[in-house]
């Protein structure tokens, strides 16, 4: 416990994660401010229809774009080792790397989204107003996968390097960019369910242009050069391929999570899909805003393992987790009594208002329950420990399916339940892990994946 406090006490660790955990706070929070006013915008139209459109067509579009997360959370671990060991040119392999990529998987992905639509929409079996805004809204934004992949790549790269400034800019200019685009294009312009996805597609390109314009000034503070026969080399690829295996797979494992709750919640009807979406905005803001402290040990632990510095590992995780507590307690009391006006906000439509309302006292319980797996994945992302992170979460998964299978009767709260306990096991699972790992001296050790 004194070395605890002994750490806690560090005021140079605190500075450092401020540092880098304050612009991705105010960037990240940009992100779920996103949803919200597409969430505001289209609540405030006449038709449930059209809110659940874009709630269905968004979370398809967010399963395909969050299962590449990979192309963020690998980049950042070896992007911060790299900086640790002062090696300008792994900075630039890690870089092209992740950029290649991006668009490799842009590409792929972009060929099987269509028929991956439909089958989904088979299965959540939508009224037809529903499933044609769901298609309309989901095939436009497409159209911008390819640069929010790209950006993906970039922001971890960034947030490797300790630049948190240059995602602050990315996203928040962006970000705003939507804001504005979204109201002209659906107020202005009555687009509607297409005019938002625009705004979207548009802000996503936006953003991977701004993105390749910050990178120069980086890399002209890490001196160096791209290699480029090392990159033909199938060796120097295996590493970040690894990695970013186990990563997919545990992003698929976590989307998957969040896509049954949409099918279920279609399955229960209009009102009760856009109401969860609409609560689940609440989450989004929470993980957005403590993801800037777990991008901070992301940063500075993958830079402490790369320099081989056991005592700023052990204070940046301490300083990092402290901090995350307070952020979450703060945000459970926020939704805790100001839950209603956040919903209010988003929509006037009646019946999605009132399923909302009763649902509110889980939303204030997950950011209390969620916050352990945000900061440890942050650490296993740092310390390119991608198996570890795998194994946690598809053990979740196999613990909370069943209870979901049992609990399907209790309908929209069996499924809060159900996910209260997924999210509260995903902690659990990585604790068990970072200790097993720490027992051993693990997380210097080479070759981990």
């Amino acid at each position: 416990m004194s070395l605890l406090l002994t750490d806690w006490r560090h005021r140079p660790t605190h500075h450092k994660v401020w540092a880098l955990a304050a612009p991705m706070i105010l960037s990240n929070i940009s992100v779920p401010l996103v949803a919200l006013v597409d969430s505001t915008v289209i609540g405030h139209l006449p038709h449930a229809h059209q809110l659940g459109s874009v709630a269905v067509g968004a979370s398809l579009y967010t399963l395909l774009v969050g299962v590449l997360g990979f192309l963020r959370m690998g980049s950042t671990g070896f992007a911060a080792q790299a900086a640790g060991r002062s090696d300008g040119d792994g900075l630039r392999q890690v870089l092209v790397q992740g950029l290649g990529l991006a668009l490799f998987f842009a590409l792929a992905l972009g060929l099987l989204a269509i028929p991956l639509s439909h089958l989904a929409l088979g299965l959540m079996q939508p009224g037809a107003e529903l499933a044609q805004g769901t298609r309309d809204f989901f095939t436009t934004r497409l159209l911008g996968l390819p640069a929010a992949l790209a950006t993906y790549a970039l922001v971890g790269w960034f947030l490797g390097t300790q630049n948190a400034r240059a995602p602050l800019l990315i996203l928040l200019t962006t970000n705003l960019l939507n804001i504005v685009l979204n109201l002209w294009f659906v107020l202005g312009l009555d687009w509607g369910v297409v005019g938002s996805a625009r705004a979207s597609v548009i802000s996503e390109w936006a953003a991977a242009l701004l993105g390749l314009a910050l990178t120069r000034p980086s890399l002209r503070a890490h001196p160096g050069r791209v290699v480029w026969p090392l990159l033909a080399r199938w060796q120097n690829w295996r590493p970040m391929l690894s990695v970013n295996r186990d990563i997919f797979i545990r992003s698929l494992a976590l989307q998957g999570v969040f896509f049954l709750i949409t099918v279920q919640g279609a399955r229960l009807g209009e009102a009760t899909v856009a109401a969860n979406a609409l609560l689940l905005n609440g989450l989004l803001v929470t993980a957005y805003a403590l993801d800037g402290l777990a991008h901070a040990v992301e940063a500075l632990c993958g830079h402490a393992i790369g320099a081989g510095n056991r005592d700023a590992l052990r204070r940046s995780l301490t300083v990092a987790s402290g901090w995350s507590l307070i952020a979450s307690l703060g945000f459970a009391l926020l939704f805790l009594f100001g839950g209603h006006l956040f919903i209010a906000l988003q929509t006037d439509i009646p019946s999605v208002r009132e399923t909302a309302f009763e649902y509110l006292p889980y939303l204030a319980l997950l950011p209390l329950i969620a916050v352990w797996s945000y900061v440890l994945d942050g650490l296993f992302i740092g310390a390119t420990r991608a198996r570890e992170m795998r194994d946690a979460m598809l053990l979740s998964v196999v613990i909370a399916l069943p209870f979901a299978w049992m609990a399907r009767d209790l309908g929209n709260h069996g499924l809060w339940l159900a996910f209260l306990l997924f999210m509260a096991v995903r902690g659990v699972t990585l604790g068990v892990m970072g200790w097993r790992l720490q027992r051993r001296d693990g997380w210097f050790a080479q070759g981990g994946n």
